[in-house]
């Protein structure tokens, strides 16, 4: 199978007449051994010569066929298969691909680029984009005009409208009723606390005390010394000083309850008057200025913002809508047919025909 040369020993041939020099020396060295090394020497040639056989009959023409083999697979590589594979290269294939990309490829790519890609931008700038810009252009000024800007001073205007005549007089008001309980009910009581009822209380105090002393415990002392009936007197005396003492003291309470309710019923009416005063002019507010403002916001939608919508949707359904329709239309007018037309009838015969040739030349099954 290599092309390294073997060594193989020598065919048996016939007996020469030179004699084996180490078989002559052991049989005149030791005549004892010739039998025993008799079977060795008979059966060795034996087998080399059964191998031999072997070989010669199996090995060597496989051998034999194979070397036909290889040689003549180089022989057709080099004089049949290269040249016949660089002349189909150079007189088949590759002016079959020129023609085609000069013939065929390049005239639809200019068609494509001309007649499909270029009709189709020019179209989609001038028909359809330039005039959503304009439009866009348009519904941004209106609504930015028309919607925005309104929106804008009227939320300023109702801004300062509830700055002005809800917010303000509520804090006024506020500020006011603060005020007047701080001035007229809390400031009267402080000053009637301790003008009013600390030095009468504490002139009371004292004159108890005075009187207590005076005209209670000395006279007791003296009357319990001298006297007990004049005692009892005395005591009768002071029983009914201490009740004149508790009418003008009970007095005194009652006349200090009417004034602190007094304060209290005018505070809680003035609270009241207020707090009814907030609710009116929270009423004539909603009813003067926020019920108008909401009537004139629903007006201005209903008038403005929603035609607007409507003339936008007319607008869109009147020029975009036949615009878009009429492009679909002119693709399915032209591009199809002419796409159909090029599958049909370049297309699939240079397809087919490619497949024959190669088909033909082997090269595809």
């Amino acid at each position: 199978m290599t092309d390294r040369p073997t060594v193989r020993p020598p065919l048996p041939g016939p007996p020469t007449d030179r004699p084996a020099a180490p078989t002559v020396t052991l049989a005149a060295r030791a005549p004892s051994a010739v039998h025993t090394a008799e079977p060795a020497t008979v059966a060795f040639p034996l087998v080399a010569a059964v191998a031999r056989g072997v070989a010669l009959v199996f090995v060597l023409p496989v051998r034999l066929l194979w070397e036909l083999i290889a040689a003549t697979g180089r022989l057709l590589y080099r004089h049949l298969l290269s040249p016949t594979g660089r002349f189909l290269r150079d007189w088949l294939v590759a002016p079959l691909v020129w023609a085609l990309h000069r013939l065929l490829w390049r005239p639809l790519v200019w068609c494509a680029h001309n007649l499909v890609w270029l009709p189709l931008t020019w179209v989609a700038r001038n028909l359809l984009w330039l005039p959503l810009v304009w439009l866009g252009r348009g519904v941004a000024w209106v609504a930015r005009t028309l919607v925005w800007s309104p929106l804008v001073w009227l939320a300023l205007g109702v801004a300062w409208v509830a700055r002005t005549l809800v917010w303000s007089p509520l804090v006024w008001l506020a500020y006011a009723l603060a005020w007047v309980a701080r001035t007229v009910v809390w400031s009267p009581l402080v000053w009637l606390a301790r003008r009013g009822l600390r030095p009468p209380l504490l002139a009371l105090g004292r004159v108890l005390v005075w009187l207590t002393e005076h005209l209670v415990l000395r006279p007791l002392r003296w009357v319990g010394a001298a006297l007990t009936p004049a005692g009892r007197l005395l005591w009768r005396g002071v029983g009914m000083l201490a009740g004149a003492l508790g009418a003008g003291l009970a007095g005194l309470v009652r006349g200090i309850c009417w004034v602190v309710v007094g304060f209290g019923r005018l505070v809680v009416v003035v609270v009241v008057g207020a707090w009814r005063t907030a609710g009116w002019v929270l009423r004539l507010v909603y009813r003067l200025v926020l019920r108008p403002i909401g009537h004139g916001l629903r007006w201005l939608w209903r008038h403005t913002v929603r035609p607007l919508l409507s003339g936008v949707r007319w607008v869109w359904s009147v020029t975009v809508v036949p615009v878009a329709r009429g492009l679909r239309a002119v693709w399915r007018a032209t591009v199809t047919p002419a796409a159909r037309w090029t599958r049909r009838a370049v297309l699939d015969p240079a397809r087919m025909a490619s497949r024959e040739v190669l088909t033909a030349l082997g090269l595809r099954r």
